[in-house]
């Protein structure tokens, strides 16, 4: 790590032609054989069909990229047939994607691409103890220049939409409240919220760092939105990375793909998360003061967070440190000043990587922690406020009539906003439970959770709403319906655990925004970077964290 950074800005110095081999076109295949490079370990499954694989563009047939043998077929979704474009990557050479496969985790490795493997005890307490890669598509995901510019373009119109739900006290206590009653996690989140208003405590900085996630559905070709993260977005850090990989592989193989790098397009999250913080740091004005991430304790996902700290320290010369929800009610003070210290240290922005789920808070000492954090003059990335501006319920409740003109002035991006609004609603709405029983595959079922792995898919969301009806109580305001979204199925291949295997996929794009404002002025709001997240078909769920999902990089049509 010096001054020197890639596009990602926090890849190595290393020269990735001292592990991707650059010869001549003509000499390229013949290079491979001879080369006498050791059988890589990883296993290709099934060896003798993983080179038929296709990865499916999602545009207009006349944008199918050209590819040598490339052809478009009728292929056969999940959903039923139809004429989809195709790459078809048939008849490319079993040793050179041998030999991407081998420098892609050789590059993975060199250039910090990796998590704690699960199977090694104190891999996530531990830096450095059992280190494995994390889980990536060999190539990137096809995917609509227009789509990705539609994304990128309402970032900011997100990120300023939270900011003004936030304000609105009444309408977080109003439209939560029934939720409050069938909920227990996010009941004590608005108690918390409830206290500040007692308090009058006011946020006048206040730093938004968010992801809105989206899918693009096969049939009506339109972007819709799943959801919206104000709290703990994760990747930002090893997201770019995967860019960078990709980038690099197209560098040296591109030419035998019919795939050109430039179509990978960059991605800064890394750089531009820790530019927001350090610019929160800046106007907390305390130079002493330092930048807390609340983690969880055992942490796999510690290497993306551990690089936004160094580059906090090398880029902007702003120090960390590392806490849990239980350390910081064990060694944190509150100044009466409202300075939060925490082991005698002043602390200017507490960026939040836990505390998103019910699970980080087994006792009441984490709740302590929660409160005298937000009861500190202290930046929190996120406030209380913009939490619950983040939850599903809020979610549902904009996406009503007329709601979104509460908040957002400008028409041209209320109809922005509109426009990709997947369907949203209550469990008061008898009509749509009605249908949802009859056609739950049409729907999903989704609790005020956050994390991956919550969500209720297929007839499990009929046996729950039947369950819920029967009961007749209130433990349906903990759960919404949304529209399920059906996006393209592709045929990719998947790295994990040094495997290469192939899968018929779908995609998630999340596109990152970052938002700060000192009372009146919006010193920030931006697109900053994007994670694209791949998964298995057959899974419903989609966390890469999770194991659900690999991570992924967008190649532009």
């Amino acid at each position: 790590m010096g001054a020197s950074y890639s596009s990602c800005s926090h890849s190595s110095t290393l020269s990735t032609h001292t592990l991707l081999h650059s010869h001549p076109k003509a000499t390229a295949f013949t290079h491979i054989r001879q080369s006498g490079l050791p059988k890589p370990s990883f296993k290709l499954n099934p060896i003798n069909q993983i080179f038929q694989t296709h990865l499916r563009i999602m545009a207009q047939p006349s944008q199918v990229l050209p590819l040598q043998g490339g052809k478009v077929e009728v292929g056969e979704t999940q959903e039923g047939s139809g004429t989809r474009p195709l790459l078809d990557f048939h008849g490319i050479d079993q040793e050179l994607v041998e030999k991407i496969v081998y420098d892609a985790l050789v590059w993975s490795c060199l250039h910090g691409l990796v998590v704690g493997d699960k199977s090694v005890q104190r891999s996530g307490k531990v830096p450095g103890v059992g280190m494995v890669h994390a889980p990536f598509a060999l190539l990137p995901m096809p995917f609509p220049e227009s789509h990705w510019k539609q994304a990128c373009e309402l970032a900011p119109i997100f990120n300023e939409l939270v900011d003004r739900v936030s304000l609105d006290a009444k309408f977080l206590q109003d439209s939560l409240s029934r939720t409050k009653k069938a909920d227990a996690f996010t009941s004590r989140l608005l108690d918390i919220h409830s206290k500040m208003l007692e308090i009058n405590k006011k946020e006048d900085i206040r730093l938004g760092l968010h992801r809105s996630d989206y899918m693009l559905d096969e049939q009506t070709k339109l972007l819709l939105q799943i959801e919206t993260n104000t709290i703990s977005c994760s990747f930002p850090g090893l997201g770019c990375l995967v860019s960078d990989l990709h980038r690099s592989l197209l560098n040296h193989y591109g030419e035998f793909l019919g795939l050109d790098s430039k179509r990978v397009p960059n991605n800064p999250a890394a750089s531009q998360f820790v530019e927001a913080l350090a610019k929160a740091w800046t106007e907390y004005n305390n130079p002493r003061a330092v930048v807390m991430f609340v983690v969880q304790a055992d942490e796999r996902n510690m290497y993306d967070q551990h690089w936004l700290s160094a580059l906090l320290k090398e880029i902007h010369n702003v120090s960390t440190l590392r806490k849990t929800l239980a350390e910081i009610d064990a060694e944190g003070e509150l100044l009466p000043d409202g300075t939060l210290v925490v082991g005698g240290q002043a602390i200017a922005v507490v960026y939040f990587r836990a505390g998103y789920t019910p699970n980080d808070y087994p006792s009441e000492s984490e709740w302590r922690a929660r409160l005298l954090m937000e009861q500190s003059s202290a930046i929190k990335c996120p406030s209380i406020s913009y939490h619950l501006a983040g939850t599903k319920k809020i979610q549902q409740e904009l996406v009503k009539p007329n709601v979104l003109e509460r908040f957002v002035d400008n028409k041209e991006d209320i109809a922005k906003l509109r426009k990709c609004f997947a369907g949203l609603w209550s469990l008061d709405d008898s009509d749509i439970v009605k249908d949802a029983i009859e056609r739950p595959g049409l729907y999903v079922m989704k609790p005020q959770r956050e994390g991956g792995g919550n969500n209720i898919y297929g007839n499990d969301v009929k046996e729950a709403l039947m369950r819920l009806q029967k009961e007749g109580s209130e433990a349906d305001a903990a759960y919404i319906l949304m529209q399920r979204i059906f996006p393209t199925v592709s045929r990719t291949f998947l790295m994990r655990n040094g495997i290469c295997y192939k899968d018929d996929t779908i995609s998630e794009l999340g596109i990152y925004g970052a938002y700060l404002r000192n009372k009146e002025r919006v010193i920030l709001n931006d697109q900053c970077g994007y994670l694209m997240r791949t998964k298995a078909a057959s899974s419903d769920e989609g966390g890469v964290a999770a194991g659900f999902a690999v991570l992924d990089s967008l190649y532009l049509t």
